[in-house]
């Protein structure tokens, strides 16, 4: 979930992880900041201990966004982590934080707009920043699940 202004707006990420077959593994994205996908596949490698260094990674934002808000670190990461592990997220689950260069799940401005955009769409579980409990306010019908590192979020973000 992005802002635009001080409108949520929901977007789909999708990621593509495979075994390179050159030397230099191709890196892409759209709709994404490439240095950042990039940071966030190093981050993944030295943090969740997914070993991407020899695989291409292939980011991409549907739709057409063009989006460069670090509220959408966690979701581009559990993307490439999903791809990469050929583990599928489940379809009642979003994400949202910012993901520190030790791994760590940071806070998000908005939270509570943004949360209540999720349910209103019609998501069922949301994985969001720790450090964010004590803003939160409940959403009826919407599990809340605080994470404090990108590895903890990963592994409860597979299906």
């Amino acid at each position: 979930c992005t802002m635009e202004g001080t409108r949520p707006i929901l977007a789909e990420i999708q990621a593509l992880v495979t075994r390179s077959s050159f030397g230099v593994p191709r890196r892409m994205s759209a709709g994404f900041d490439y240095n950042r996908m990039v940071l966030l596949l190093a981050i993944l490698e030295k943090r969740a201990g997914l070993l991407m260094g020899n695989y291409d990674a292939y980011l991409n934002v549907v739709g057409g966004f063009q989006l460069d808000e670090p509220a959408l670190d966690l979701p581009a990461a559990i993307a490439l982590a999903s791809s990469f592990c050929d583990r599928p997220v489940a379809d009642s689950l979003t994400a949202m934080g910012e993901v520190g260069l030790a791994g760590e799940i940071r806070s998000i401005s908005n939270l509570n707009q943004r949360l209540s955009e999720v349910k209103r769409i019609g998501f069922t579980y949301c994985i969001v920043p720790e450090t964010s409990k004590q803003a939160m306010e409940p959403v009826p019908g919407l599990t809340l699940i605080p994470v404090k590192t990108l590895r903890q979020a990963v592994d409860l973000a597979f299906a």
